[in-house]
């Protein structure tokens, strides 16, 4: 075994990466990355039923995206390629011969009716071996005629055969209830099964770190390399991910597609922090970490056994805490687009920089900034009716109409001069503050939360401000309370 530590993400080509995918990708990024080791990108592209065009490209596309650079694989190269399993069938062939050739395989000639048969006849969905009791004359003759046929491995009667797992321990399955296993099918592409081991072993794997659907098969490869006089890599079995009601969560049930979540406007940074935590760990209460800091502090002795929880609440909360990281000019390179789309052009950077300060820490999304701070680049077209019913009284349009020519005369339009202003308004008036503070956010913005008041009216601009106030006292009038 090479005593630099390799790990392969092998994905097959049958639809887009799942958030599964992502994690197992991420787990062996991190884990290569951390041992000095080397993170191999491996296309399992042999079963052709499922084969989607141009799904391997979204993969490597998605896996960029997210930041998981692979060392070898399709576009990196390498010294074990092909990176791509259908133009490695030589080599399942041969080994696929030579458990032939030993006895650690046999040809099964029954057809996928009389298998389908099979299993509505029996409790026991494991193959009846009935082309295991052919003779060797027989079965040799049939594949010599060309008879369809596939390759199934032969499993030890009465044995126990047992796997080292990183994240569970050791795991004892006894043989007769593994299945004979079909390893070469009658088309000559392999299964995942001796393809996998194959490859593994040619690629100088050192760790097999996959999802625990796989446990099952543990053992099936376990064989495998024994049969083939090779060492088995160190496996790592990582925890299901669940729903919210610890369902296995499906790449069939709702978007959990990497693309689907790109596409709602994640970051990648979020993603990967929030797939991070599912099923690890780093042993204290801190939750941000770069990919950088990732690897310095993953660990596979910090997995989990038990199921993970897909909380997208928690997913929100990190791209959340990206947002209000992120430096202005890039959150601004993503937002622009977005105005220019509703035609919002006449904002310069300081602006938009000004608006981003004040909103990201109430936002979750880029793509909310125009929907949720539009009135920072328009006149607000309606009033919320809830805050106009609960904050904008009979006295308001007076009062308003009283600071209305101070607000447009202020020599000064910072938010401490702004502040100082409106309180001496309402002083002069025989009104507690909030009665001008709360029908003014209302006035200049439509709405009745937001960032501090002051801050906003210095970000909109005298003008501005004079403009909209002069525009709800019409619009709003002593009557709509």
């Amino acid at each position: 075994m090479s005593e630099t530590v390799r790990v392969r993400f092998a994905p097959s080509p049958t639809g887009p990466l799942h958030v599964g995918g992502l994690r197992t990708a991420l787990y062996n990024y991190l884990f290569a990355r951390k041992a000095g080791g080397v993170f191999v990108l491996r296309i399992e592209d042999t079963d052709r039923a499922r084969f989607v065009p141009g799904a391997t490209e979204q993969l490597i596309d998605a896996l960029a995206w997210a930041g998981l650079v692979h060392d070898e694989g399709p576009g990196a190269g390498g010294p074990f390629g092909p990176y791509y399993q259908s133009q490695r069938l030589q080599l399942y062939t041969a080994a696929a011969e030579r458990l032939l050739a030993e006895g650690r395989a046999y040809p099964c000639f029954c057809t996928p009716d009389r298998l389908e048969a099979m299993r509505k006849d029996k409790k026991d969905t494991r193959y009846d071996r009935a082309c295991l009791r052919l003779s060797a004359g027989d079965a040799h003759a049939r594949m010599v005629s060309g008879e369809r046929h596939t390759v199934r491995m032969r499993i030890p009667d009465g044995a126990t055969v047992e796997v080292d797992d990183l994240v569970r321990g050791r795991v004892g399955f006894g043989s007769d209830t593994i299945d004979d296993q079909v390893l070469l099918k009658s088309d000559g592409f392999p299964t995942y099964h001796l393809a996998n081991v194959v490859d593994d072993h040619e690629m100088g794997i050192t760790h097999v770190i996959r999802g625990e659907e796989w446990l099952t098969s543990a053992p099936k490869h376990v064989l495998l390399y024994r049969f083939l006089g090779w060492d088995p890599p160190r496996f790592a079995h990582l925890p299901l991910l669940l729903n919210p009601d610890r369902s296995k969560l499906s790449k069939r049930v709702g978007d959990v597609a990497v693309q689907d979540y790109r596409a709602q406007g994640y970051f990648p940074e979020a993603l990967i922090n929030f797939v991070a935590f599912l099923g690890w760990n780093p042993g204290d209460e801190r939750e941000i970490f770069s990919l950088e800091e990732l690897v310095d502090v993953f660990s596979l002795e910090r997995v989990n056994k038990s199921g993970a929880i897909f909380n997208l609440e928690k997913l929100r909360w990190f791209n959340q805490e990206y947002l209000a990281r992120k430096p202005v000019e890039s959150i601004e390179t993503e937002l622009r687009p977005l105005l220019v789309e509703r035609g919002w052009t006449a904002f310069d950077s300081a602006y938009v920089h000004r608006v981003i300060d004040l909103m990201r820490e109430r936002l979750a999304f880029v793509h909310d900034f125009p929907a949720l701070a539009s009135w920072f680049f328009v006149d607000p077209e309606s009033y919320d009716g809830e805050t106009v019913a609960k904050r904008w009284k009979p006295t308001s349009p007076a009062l308003l109409a009283k600071l209305l020519p101070r607000l447009s005369a202020a020599p000064a339009f910072d938010a401490q001069s702004l502040e100082r202003l409106v309180k001496d308004c309402a002083a002069e008036e025989g009104v507690g503050a909030g009665e001008l503070i709360h029908p003014l956010r209302l006035a200049v913005s439509g709405v009745g939360k937001g960032p501090g008041l002051y801050e906003i009216l210095e970000a909109l601009g005298q003008r501005t401000c004079a403009r909209r106030v002069g525009r709800a006292i019409e619009a709003l009038g002593p009557g709509a309370a």
